[in-house]
């Protein structure tokens, strides 16, 4: 292995064109590989992950697509192979025959989140309502929005990651996982999160993508009170966010921002 090697970074030779001159150098790049998710020894879902935090990942993924918590899995087995990564979660009991229905999960994109769904009801599910969660100082967002740049090391490397990260009431960023898929870095930072036993009625999160719907499913399965995007919400995000009671923020920039939903949550300073 390389001594520059770096999980979800790989080196490629590339021919670079500025000012009608051309130069051969070595560039980093995304790492996307497939991720084969088995439940109970049976084949369940196919992602493209980046191939870092994987762990978090699959405690991420088991809650907010499964519907299991960390007290749920008896395992977490990842192992190496030559087509990709393994992914073997295990669990006392057997979940109900509709999670885990093999016409349910098709193989998944790493920006798709509807992949693996096959009905209407399976996508398109009111989330259960959060917490009432901390009031958040408007500047406390911002703090957070420059910590999260400058914690981009994978997207700072190869310019193609997105970022999830946790913020305390203050601002102050706790955790940050990156992936080529925002939903992968999403579920990798509420994994971290089980793992580590932070509540997150206690703060808010972050993420440096859009604010699609299944962003906002996700993150109220979560439990995340606010969320906030760099980037533009979708309409159905806004009447899921509004429908269980998560503050939405969007177009996050230093010195402004879009509230979509439940504004009582932001102080101003």
């Amino acid at each position: 292995m390389p001594a520059d090697r770096v999980d979800g970074v790989a080196w490629r030779e590339v021919v670079e064109v500025s000012g009608g001159v051309s130069a051969v150098r070595r560039d980093q790049v995304a790492e996307e590989v497939p991720l084969a998710i088995r439940f109970n020894g049976e084949p369940l879902a196919v992602m493209m992950v980046s191939p870092c935090d994987l762990e978090d990942f699959a405690h991420g993924f088991a809650l907010t697509e499964l519907g299991l918590g960390s007290a749920d899995l008896v395992s977490v087995v990842l192992q190496s192979l030559l087509e990709g990564i393994q992914l073997d979660l295990r669990t006392r009991d057997p979940l109900p025959a509709r999670a885990v229905d093999p016409q349910r999960w098709l193989p998944g994109r790493s920006g798709c989140g509807i992949c693996g769904h096959r009905h209407l009801e399976d996508v398109v599910r009111q989330p259960a309502a959060v917490g009432r969660g901390s009031a958040i100082a408007s500047s406390a967002l911002e703090v957070a929005l420059r910590q999260i740049e400058q914690r981009q090391l994978l997207n700072a490397a190869t310019g193609a990651i997105h970022a999830a990260g946790w913020a305390r009431a203050d601002g102050s960023l706790v955790l940050v996982r990156e992936d080529v898929g925002r939903h992968n870095a999403l579920d990798k930072l509420i994994g971290a999160m089980r793992r580590e036993s932070v509540d997150p009625a206690s703060g808010f999160a972050l993420v440096t993508s859009r604010a699609s719907y299944e962003m906002v499913a996700k993150a109220a399965t979560a439990g995340f009170p606010l969320l906030a995007a760099m980037s533009a919400p979708t309409a159905l995000a806004v009447d899921l966010a509004t429908g269980c009671g998560m503050t939405l923020v969007g177009f996050l920039r230093a010195g402004r921002y879009v509230v979509y939903s439940h504004p009582r949550r932001l102080e101003s300073d």
